[in-house]
């Protein structure tokens, strides 16, 4: 069981981490005061010393803490620790992530370093540091105190010898309602607003000073972001998720980018590099060395992805700013592939990495090197020829290669949004081609039946869905083709007849009784009380009741298909195993 201490923005976010594998966990909070939604989770309010803390791990069995709460709550991280240690229970801090600091700030560690050559101080470090800034006032120092506008609150400012005309409210980080010569800020984080503060405070000409966020115990693991999280949770309580997740060949390349800079740079070879996610977090990744280049291990967990197991590498040189474009030039060498259509995110003749890997090597890469230093990187996947000839690359026009591709960097098990994403560039190569129509159909044998029917358009104009019918209906839709035909298995025909867009088997079963419904508006008297699979229809019905009981099958689908497609015609078309087509 898992232990999460929160009532923060990262504990509501460690709970969605959390809430994906569908098992029980415990939240706790202070003051029971935050609002959230727990599905799987169990709520525990209140403060825990160390002995009740201790006395919960012990009954509930707990096995793995999440510290998501305040990074001021000093008082809890030493706790957590101490029993962690006693208990041997690893421990796991999402931290917030934090702005470099700002040199022409007043940086303090403690409360007795505020300058005192001030008169006025606004001070936002809440409710318990009111005791603490009391002194202040006894040296003249004129202090206001800006908390939340709670009952609470009020309450408790009041009885820590706070007036009513010191207290001030704020609902957003640019409130400032009081100016004074100076705002002392907690060094809080994004999350907590602290880029918001400062520059409203910029903005009023008060001095800034920042109390430090205090140093963390160095025995728990830190993550500063949701995959992070959910990567640590995998590796320190594997059976938790039913599935885990990995990493996109985009991170992989990245990776192996930044391991070669720092061997160039600075001489080091760290078994782990750190990555800047698209989405600002950062995790570690496991990387290795050759003679003259670093490499990256393609980890694609529970996703069934032929690039799992790949070696992605990186040679990293010195190099010339004449006739480049960029301070860092990326490049592909052997088994990257390269566009020769147009439709991606550069033009035929490029390197098949796209924008968002591009930019995740740069971002990391940056703080390595200075202007005066331009770097030219090769991105390269020894086995990546061979592999690519099992994705839909060929079809897509990238020849010689993979692709080195990932929009978030991390690759969720199974993951809908790998394969709808992949889906998408699927059409937007098709639009690319000129085509008006694009083909959609489940896979290789329905693709063949329905490209006969269509023998003059181009190869990028017939799309696999897979299972995700209706979202590929909704891409069409978005790219704005005027005219698309869905190639359909009597399957997964029955399904989406059902309304069940996604037709996958986890989604969605065969249902005998709405068959059997369709059966009877097609006048087909047949017991199929026995089939196990869709397909076993075909034999059973009378000949002269195929194309009723197909267009019945139609007409249910298009109930469902057309407002997906409001601008474009659709065309149905129900392909039975010997390659007839119905429509």
């Amino acid at each position: 069981m898992i232990l999460v201490f929160g009532g923060t923005t990262e504990g509501r976010k460690a709970i969605e981490v959390l809430e994906e594998a569908g098992k029980g966990y415990f939240y706790s909070t202070k003051t029971g005061e935050q609002e959230i939604t727990l599905h799987h989770g169990q709520r525990i309010d209140g403060a825990l010393d160390e002995e009740a803390m201790l006395a919960f791990c012990r009954e509930h069995s707990i096995r793995l803490i999440v510290d998501a709460a305040h990074p001021f709550a000093s008082q809890l991280h030493q706790t957590i620790e101490k029993v962690s240690v006693a208990l041997d229970i690893p421990v796991i801090r999402y931290e917030r992530i934090y702005p470099p600091r700002d040199e022409s700030i007043c940086w303090i560690d403690d409360y007795s370093q505020i300058p005192r050559d001030i008169n006025s101080l606004l001070a936002t470090t809440g409710v318990q540091s009111i005791a603490k800034l009391k002194p202040l006032e006894a040296e003249g120092i004129k202090v206001y105190y800006r908390i939340l506008n709670r009952e609470s609150s009020i309450a408790l400012a009041l009885k820590q010898g706070a007036s009513n005309e010191q207290l001030c409210y704020y609902e957003n980080p640019n409130d400032m309602p009081i100016k004074a010569d100076a705002i002392l800020l907690k060094e809080s984080g994004i999350s907590g607003g602290f880029v918001e503060k400062v520059e409203a405070a910029k903005a009023q000409g008060m001095r800034i000073i920042v109390l430090k966020r205090p140093d963390l115990p160095d025995t728990f693991t830190t993550v500063n972001g949701p995959y992070g999280l959910r990567r640590s949770v995998e590796k320190l309580l594997p059976e938790f998720y039913p599935l885990h997740s990995g990493l996109t060949t985009g991170t992989c390349a990245t990776a192996a980018a930044v391991a070669q800079t720092l061997r160039l740079k600075k001489g080091e070879t760290p078994d782990e590099v750190p990555v800047v996610l698209p989405n600002g977090e950062t995790i570690k990744v496991a990387v290795g060395y050759g003679d003259d280049y670093a490499f990256c291990i393609k980890e694609a967990g529970d996703d069934p992805d032929v690039t799992d197991g790949l070696e992605i590498g990186a040679i990293v040189e010195d190099t010339l700013m004449i006739g480049k474009r960029d301070l860092i030039e990326i490049e592909g060498g052997i088994g990257v592939g390269v566009f020769t259509l147009p439709g991606f995110d550069y033009p035929p003749g490029e390197p098949a990495i796209n924008k968002a890997p591009r930019e995740m090597i740069v971002k990391n890469i940056m703080p390595l090197t200075n202007e005066h230093s331009p770097l030219n990187i090769t991105i390269f996947v020894p086995q990546g020829e061979e592999i690519a000839r099992r994705t839909f690359n060929p079809r897509l026009g990238i020849e010689g290669g993979i692709s080195i591709i990932g929009v978030s960097g991390i690759v969720k098990p199974f993951s809908e949004e790998a394969f709808i994403d992949s889906i998408r560039k699927c059409m937007t190569v098709a639009k690319a081609s000129g085509s008006e129509r694009v083909v959609i159909n489940s896979g290789g044998k329905s693709e063949r039946f329905v490209k006969a029917l269509y023998p003059t358009l181009p190869q990028q104009a017939f799309v696999e869905y897979g299972n995700y019918i209706g979202e590929t209906l909704k891409i069409a839709n978005e790219q704005d083709f005027k005219a698309v035909t869905l190639g359909v298995m009597l399957g997964k025909a029955v399904k989406l007849a059902a309304g069940n867009l996604d037709t996958h088997s986890r989604k969605s079963v065969m249902d005998k009784e709405f068959i059997k419904q369709m059966l009877d508006e097609a006048v087909c008297d047949i017991d199929i009380s026995n089939i196990t699979l869709a397909r076993e229809i075909w034999e059973k019905l009378p000949k002269d009741k195929l194309s009723e009981f197909a267009k019945t099958i139609i007409n249910h689908c298009a109930d469902y298909c057309k407002p997906l497609l409001p601008n474009g015609q659709l065309t149905i078309m129900l392909i039975d195993d010997e390659g007839k087509v119905y429509q």
